[in-house]
């Protein structure tokens, strides 16, 4: 199973179409996304083609490809628009014999770690930089942002392929990568 990272699209649909332009050609089987969907945000500017409406349309056609969870930006009113589940704090899948920890960023994170165990994999976004490392035998890993990369990082996704975790820039190029086997 190979599955793909975004985080951060914060209504950007310039930024979306290319990163799922990315999707089609990884071949990927799972959009997963770490929030931060259709909204900008107070903090930030307004993105490159900021057009939430269209965001909701393109991301409803990948409905039964979509794996979400809620970002600090999302509210109720998103769950209206959006045609699958993206209100909960974080969401837990299987992905060969390990734990993949799905959230946001704002209330678990690489200083706030939720209980797993050795292997497990804890997997966010909300800073907007890349992020691939081994604390404690817990994988901590972030894509990035596709819209909005901080730290003089790079428009990034990740993708997660026979348990090698890449983040990728958007033309393709590999910024970070990892191995998930655990090093006991």
């Amino acid at each position: 199973m190979k599955l793909f990272f975004i985080s951060d699209i914060h209504g950007s649909a310039y930024y979306l179409e290319k990163a799922l332009e990315v999707f089609e050609t990884e071949k990927a089987d799972y959009l997963i996304i770490l929030g931060d969907q259709l909204y900008h945000g107070a903090r930030n500017p307004l993105p490159r083609d900021y057009d939430p409406k269209k965001v909701t349309s393109i991301l409803n056609s990948y409905t039964d490809k979509i794996i979400a969870v809620r970002g600090n930006c999302e509210s109720e009113v998103d769950q209206m628009v959006l045609n699958y589940p993206t209100m909960s704090d974080y969401s837990i899948i299987l992905y060969n014999n390990k734990r993949l920890f799905l959230t946001h960023g704002h209330i678990f994170n690489k200083n706030n770690i939720p209980n797993l165990s050795a292997g497990d994999a804890l997997i966010y976004g909300h800073t907007h930089v890349p992020l691939a490392e081994n604390l404690n035998n817990i994988f901590v890993l972030n894509p990035g942002s596709i819209t909005f990369p901080k730290e003089d990082t790079p428009h990034c996704y990740g993708i997660l392929h026979e348990n090698m975790f890449k983040i990728k820039t958007l033309d393709g190029q590999i910024f970070k990568e990892i191995d998930l086997k655990i090093l006991l």
